[in-house]
């Protein structure tokens, strides 16, 4: 599945229009408070810059509405967070294929970077419209697509851009390429015993991800609020429990399907209220008191998790043990993110509240890799294929 980088794409003298995902959360002054997604894009962009591109690049943010004031999604505090990165002035286009645009597009000299107002200011982004793809295509000889977290999408910027642009290159940055090698290629030959951990409140977010890893894995943990639906499933006690007890018959389904493979908690944390402040108790699991809910994995669990994680060659983990936000609901995450950074294994964190928690416990430099795409790495575990990346060149 390896693809053609922008690397070994030669740039100079070109316009490249790369599709960045830099959807940065913003406060109400709309200042950045974590700037890791335009970061992590450094080095694509950078490798353009220094080889004498021209770089235009597109992305959305958040999630404007019809008829409201949409300002506070504006691109620009992106590019200006970029110019600082770069230590170098970065173009902003009040639009994205208006005449501001096209005329900042026509200006670049080489070196140049232009960052595009929001795509999803355009109607055409999210129908994946080719009349609004072909005025983004004109702008450019090279198509990068260098944004995991919506390579799951079919929007213009992913498929329709890269079609238009037929017959020039297309290729992926270096953020994608990385998702690639580890999400799809290690997974496809992965070092044993492979062991996955998921977690998360519901069995049906992760029901295809499920199947599709008890296929292909020799161990499959599960943690966080789905453990009380299989814990319905068998008949026990689950209390006030989140639970999805129409999806009973599934998890009966998953626990046919996976026998020993599939490995549920054997104790579990609780309290009765959802609070650090809460009464807790620990108990055995399905043994959940009628005015208690499971807020995380039992210490048993968690070491018995951490056991398995230690002896693994792969490990895929997509998904919170508890209520990580609420001590000390977060021991169980915070048990099997330490077995994760100390064993020697090819080490796969999804994105979302995984990454996430990874970060805050400043383990990220001790796992293989943390992906950037919350939904896109879950469709990737799925086996699903990404219809924005197979038209893009082969390596």
């Amino acid at each position: 599945m390896a693809k053609k980088t922008i690397d070994a794409v030669d740039v100079a003298g070109k316009t490249v229009l790369m599709r960045v995902d830099f959807n940065v959360p913003l406060d109400e002054n709309l200042n950045i408070t974590d700037d890791r997604r335009i970061v992590m894009a450094l080095p694509s962009i950078q490798s353009v810059v220094d080889r004498g591109g021209k770089l235009v690049l597109m992305s959305h943010l958040g999630r404007p509405k019809d008829g409201e004031d949409n300002s506070k999604f504006s691109m620009k505090p992106t590019a200006v967070r970029l110019g600082e990165l770069l230590g170098k002035p970065v173009a902003f286009a009040a639009d994205t294929v208006g005449d501001d645009a096209a005329a900042k597009v026509a200006a670049m000299q080489d070196g140049d970077v232009l960052v595009l107002e929001n795509l999803r200011f355009n109607k055409g982004e999210k129908k994946g419209d080719t009349e609004f793809a072909a005025k983004l295509a004109a702008f450019a000889d090279v198509y990068c697509n260098n944004a995991f977290g919506t390579c799951h999408r079919t929007d213009a910027s992913m498929v329709a851009v890269p079609t238009a642009m037929a017959g020039k290159p297309r290729v992926v940055g270096s953020l994608v390429a990385k998702e690639i090698q580890y999400l799809s290629d290690a997974i496809s030959n992965p070092g044993r015993p492979f062991v996955a951990i998921l977690g998360g409140a519901k069995v049906s977010d992760k029901i295809n991800v499920i199947n599709n890893l008890l296929g292909i894995c020799d161990k499959v943990l599960i943690g966080g609020a789905m453990a009380y639906t299989f814990s319905l499933a068998k008949g026990q006690q689950v209390g006030k429990s989140l639970v999805e007890a129409d999806k009973v018959d599934l998890a009966k389904e998953l626990m046919e399907k996976g026998g020993d493979k599939l490995v549920l908690p054997v104790d579990t944390h609780c309290g009765d209220a959802f609070s650090a402040d809460c009464n807790k108790m620990v108990v055995d699991a399905g043994q959940i008191p009628d005015d208690f809910e499971g807020l995380d994995i039992g210490p048993k669990t968690a070491a018995l998790y951490a056991d398995i994680v230690k002896s693994a060659k792969t490990v895929v983990w997509n998904g919170p043990m508890g209520v990580c936000e609420i001590p000390p609901f977060d021991a169980g995450t915070k048990a099997v993110a330490e077995a994760i950074a100390e064993s020697d294994s090819v080490s796969i964190i999804g994105g979302g509240d995984s990454a996430a928690a990874i970060q805050k416990l400043g383990f990220a430099d001790k796992v293989s890799h943390v992906s950037t795409g919350g939904g896109a790495s879950l469709e990737m575990l799925e086996g699903k294929k990404f219809q924005a990346v197979e038209i893009l060149d082969e390596a």
